[in-house]
Protein backbone atom coordinates (compact mmCIF):
# COMPACT_ATOMS: atom_id res chain seq x y z
CA UNK A 1 0.00 0.00 0.00
CA UNK A 2 1.68 3.26 -0.87
CA UNK A 3 1.49 5.77 1.79
CA UNK A 4 2.95 9.29 0.93
CA UNK A 5 2.94 11.54 4.23
CA UNK A 6 3.89 15.03 4.57
CA UNK A 7 4.67 17.32 6.86
CA UNK A 8 6.40 20.94 7.87
CA UNK A 9 3.19 23.12 7.15
CA UNK A 10 2.64 26.24 9.07
CA UNK A 11 1.89 29.48 9.64
CA UNK A 12 4.47 32.00 8.98
CA UNK A 13 5.11 35.63 8.03
CA UNK A 14 5.65 37.08 4.75
CA UNK A 15 9.43 36.73 3.67
CA UNK A 16 10.07 33.73 5.85
CA UNK A 17 10.91 30.32 4.80
CA UNK A 18 9.54 26.33 5.37
CA UNK A 19 10.55 23.36 4.40
CA UNK A 20 8.05 20.57 3.52
CA UNK A 21 9.22 16.40 3.74
CA UNK A 22 7.06 14.19 2.38
CA UNK A 23 7.79 10.34 3.11
CA UNK A 24 6.87 7.56 0.73
CA UNK A 25 6.85 3.85 1.70
CA UNK A 26 5.11 1.20 -0.62
CA UNK A 27 6.89 2.05 -3.78
CA UNK A 28 9.76 1.61 -5.87
CA UNK A 29 10.98 5.39 -4.98
CA UNK A 30 13.46 5.91 -6.53
CA UNK A 31 11.51 5.15 -9.83
CA UNK A 32 9.23 7.57 -9.43
CA UNK A 33 9.03 11.19 -10.50
CA UNK A 34 7.43 12.89 -7.57
CA UNK A 35 5.75 16.31 -7.14
CA UNK A 36 3.94 18.65 -4.77
CA UNK A 37 0.46 20.38 -5.67
CA UNK A 38 -0.99 23.14 -3.63
CA UNK A 39 -5.16 24.10 -3.41
CA UNK A 40 -6.16 27.33 -2.03
CA UNK A 41 -9.56 27.92 -0.77
CA UNK A 42 -11.92 27.78 -3.50
CA UNK A 43 -9.21 27.56 -6.40
CA UNK A 44 -8.21 24.85 -8.55
CA UNK A 45 -5.37 22.21 -7.91
CA UNK A 46 -1.92 23.66 -9.10
CA UNK A 47 1.46 21.98 -9.96
CA UNK A 48 3.79 23.79 -7.92
CA UNK A 49 7.27 21.65 -8.31
CA UNK A 50 8.12 18.10 -9.89
CA UNK A 51 11.44 16.29 -9.85
CA UNK A 52 12.18 13.06 -11.50
CA UNK A 53 13.59 10.03 -10.43
CA UNK A 54 17.04 10.70 -10.24
CA UNK A 55 16.63 14.32 -9.56
CA UNK A 56 18.40 15.67 -12.78
CA UNK A 57 15.65 17.34 -14.37
CA UNK A 58 12.68 19.80 -12.18
CA UNK A 59 10.05 21.71 -13.22
CA UNK A 60 8.60 24.80 -11.37
CA UNK A 61 5.04 26.89 -11.83
CA UNK A 62 6.12 30.34 -12.88
CA UNK A 63 5.31 32.09 -9.23
CA UNK A 64 7.38 29.89 -7.19
CA UNK A 65 10.23 30.09 -9.72
CA UNK A 66 13.40 31.46 -7.81
CA UNK A 67 11.84 30.89 -4.61
CA UNK A 68 11.10 27.43 -3.99
CA UNK A 69 13.15 24.69 -4.57
CA UNK A 70 12.68 20.55 -4.69
CA UNK A 71 14.85 17.69 -4.08
CA UNK A 72 14.31 14.25 -3.07
CA UNK A 73 16.85 11.98 -1.18
CA UNK A 74 16.68 8.26 -2.68
CA UNK A 75 18.23 6.91 0.14
CA UNK A 76 15.80 8.41 3.03
CA UNK A 77 12.54 7.97 0.66
CA UNK A 78 11.97 11.31 1.06
CA UNK A 79 10.62 14.53 -1.46
CA UNK A 80 11.07 17.76 0.21
CA UNK A 81 10.03 21.27 -0.66
CA UNK A 82 12.10 24.53 0.36
CA UNK A 83 9.86 27.31 0.20
CA UNK A 84 12.01 30.98 0.56
CA UNK A 85 10.20 34.83 0.22
CA UNK A 86 7.17 33.16 1.32
CA UNK A 87 3.88 35.16 -0.22
CA UNK A 88 0.12 35.16 1.29
CA UNK A 89 -0.49 33.92 -1.52
CA UNK A 90 1.42 30.85 -0.99
CA UNK A 91 -1.11 30.09 1.29
CA UNK A 92 -2.72 26.73 0.77
CA UNK A 93 -2.99 22.99 1.06
CA UNK A 94 0.36 21.23 0.08
CA UNK A 95 0.01 17.32 -1.04
CA UNK A 96 2.76 15.73 -2.08
CA UNK A 97 2.23 13.03 -5.01
CA UNK A 98 3.85 10.40 -6.55
CA UNK A 99 3.88 8.45 -10.55
CA UNK A 100 3.29 5.08 -11.00
CA UNK A 101 4.87 5.19 -14.45
CA UNK A 102 6.63 7.42 -15.69
CA UNK A 103 4.88 10.21 -17.45
CA UNK A 104 5.51 14.28 -17.75
CA UNK A 105 6.47 16.37 -14.78
CA UNK A 106 4.00 18.82 -15.08
CA UNK A 107 1.12 16.99 -15.45
CA UNK A 108 -1.60 16.56 -12.76
CA UNK A 109 -3.04 13.85 -14.53
CA UNK A 110 0.75 11.69 -14.70
CA UNK A 111 0.47 11.58 -10.65
CA UNK A 112 -1.19 8.14 -9.29
CA UNK A 113 -0.80 8.79 -5.69
CA UNK A 114 -1.05 11.67 -2.90
CA UNK A 115 -0.35 12.48 0.35
CA UNK A 116 -3.18 14.30 2.66
CA UNK A 117 -1.68 17.43 3.09
CA UNK A 118 -0.42 19.93 5.03
CA UNK A 119 -1.37 23.64 5.63
CA UNK A 120 1.10 26.15 4.68
CA UNK A 121 -0.03 29.59 5.90
CA UNK A 122 1.62 33.04 4.85
CA UNK A 123 0.61 35.73 7.05
CA UNK A 124 0.82 39.56 5.68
Amino acid sequence: QVQLVESGGGLVQTGNSLRLSCAASGLTFNRCTMGWFRQAPGKEPEMVAAINWGGGFTYYTDSVKGRFTISRDNAKNTVYLQMNSLKPEDTAVYYCAAQGTSGPLSQRAAYDFWGRGTQVTVSS
